[in-house]
């Protein structure tokens, strides 16, 4: 049977005429610039206050020895007393909001408003401490708890449901964070939701673009890392590459099954000490940072994007155990339970990686390609560690400007992620199932990826 064709006119009118529609669209896009504007000031917060950091790390180097352990307890104590849902990165909690297993009531534990704004106060006050740690995943949780609110403005009914404003929350705090909106729709589609239904789509897709406009407009369509100058690669980068490949897979492997198993508790000794001593272990937690950080001269604190431009411009001056200690820096952070994400720290691990793999194997002609391995590298470890291949290397070309090399990191991502599957279950899921047993007392089963 024949379709008809469609009627403009009619259509157009039947669309203009549906207020009720428009005005929750409107509500929508409110929300989501509300929401790229929190994630535009949590930026600024947290960059300030890691500029203060250096300043008092450039003055009085030993200062950290007392500061950062005792800003660090004083934060776990602040979070665990009034926002415990805040502690981490902010991805886990977002994926067990989205979660059925979780009951509607017990949402309010993961994202609202509340935790938002701790979200923001206390990641920033991390970077004040000098952690290694990052604003892009807790900016997940920031603007996931801004779109959540929009629930109460809109009709039964409507296109954006509950679970869709999860999903453009989360994804726009990907975008604004990252000043890669295409990254964004696909963390969307391959870590919050698994699909995208088509009366939604657009509205969601429309939400996490005018988020990210409210980064572009603060701070300008700017690449994060620069652009990068991508060289002929011949036969000689195969086997670099494929070190780089290898080292990112297995090191994101052991460090997501590393951190899966500190955070939700594993039987050993310190884990019971810090289930017992949460600020006492804290404070070590930031002593032992602080001592990584004198150690490295400070380029293991905060998120690690300098080091990262230094070694993309082949100005970097670092040890090739930079990778190694700003693993257990990171891992130290995130351990103690402060509000912070594993993003831009994986980022900088796998830019060490690709970068003591070039300086072990390249020759003097051949470090044009250093900057390839770098990306590769750091396309590479997120991928392993989130387990998230897509959202990894679009991540990393819009922060690179690298679309020439989009094969090269795609690979990358992909043959990384694999290899980190042989070695640790995807770290947020666990983490957000470990939180869902936590709240509802009753285990969750595991959900299978292919």
């Amino acid at each position: 049977m024949q379709q008809e064709e469609p009627n403009f006119l009619k259509n157009l009118q039947d669309e203009l005429s549906d207020g009720k529609a428009w005005l929750g669209r409107a509500i929508v896009m409110g929300y989501a610039a509300m929401a790229g504007l929190a994630v535009v000031i949590f930026t600024i917060m947290s960059e300030q206050a890691y500029h203060w950091f250096s300043q008092l790390y450039s003055a009085q180097p030993l200062a950290v020895l007392i500061w950062t352990p005792a800003l660090t307890a004083a934060i776990v104590w602040l979070t665990r007393r009034y926002a415990p849902g805040a502690a981490g990165s902010g991805i886990p909690q977002v994926m067990a909001t989205l979660d059925p297993a979780l009951p509607a009531s017990e949402r309010s534990h993961f994202v609202s408003l509340k935790l938002t704004f701790a979200k923001m106060v206390l990641g920033a006050a991390g970077m004040l401490a000098g952690l290694s740690m990052g604003r892009e995943g807790p900016s997940v949780q920031v603007a996931a708890g801004v779109m959540h609110d929009a629930r109460r403005w809109l009709r039964p009914g409507s296109a954006m449901n509950e679970h869709a404003l999860l999903v453009a929350g989360g994804a726009a705090g990907i975008a604004a964070a990252f000043n890669a909106p295409l990254a964004g729709v696909v963390f969307a589609i391959e870590e919050l939701s698994r699909k995208l239904e088509s009366r939604n789509s657009g509205l969601i897709i429309a939400a996490i673009v005018l988020a990210g406009l409210m980064g572009v407009s603060a701070f300008g369509n700017y690449a994060y890392f620069g652009s990068m100058v991508v060289p002929t690669l011949d036969w000689n980068a195969v086997l670099p590459a494929l070190l780089v490949i290898v080292c990112c897979g297995a090191f994101g492997g052991l460090f997501s099954r590393l951190l899966a198993a500190s955070l939700t508790g594993s039987p050993d000794r310190f884990s019971d000490y810090r289930a017992r001593n949460p600020i006492r272990f804290a404070a070590a937690g930031g002593l032992v940072v602080a001592i990584i950080g004198l150690v490295t001269h400070g380029a293991t604190f905060g998120a690690g994007g300098e080091e990262v431009r230094a070694m993309l411009s082949g100005e970097a001056d670092i040890s090739q155990l930079y990778f190694l200690l700003k693993l257990i820096a990171t891992w130290i952070s995130t351990w103690c339970g402060v509000p912070g994400g594993i993003f831009a720290p994986s980022l900088s691990i796998g830019a060490g990686i690709g970068h003591d793999v070039a300086q072990l194997t390249l020759s003097a002609n051949d470090q044009l390609i250093l900057p390839a391995l770098i990306a590769m590298g750091m396309a590479g470890f997120l991928a392993a560690v989130t387990q998230a291949p897509l959202t990894s290397f679009i991540i990393v070309m819009e922060m690179l400007d690298g679309r020439p090399m989009v094969l090269s990191l795609m690979a990358s991502a992909m043959i990384a992620s694999l290899i980190s599957r042989l070695i640790s279950r995807p770290l947020y899921t666990t983490l957000s199932e470990h939180m869902i047993s936590r709240v509802t007392g009753q285990p969750v089963t595991p959900a299978k990826h292919d």
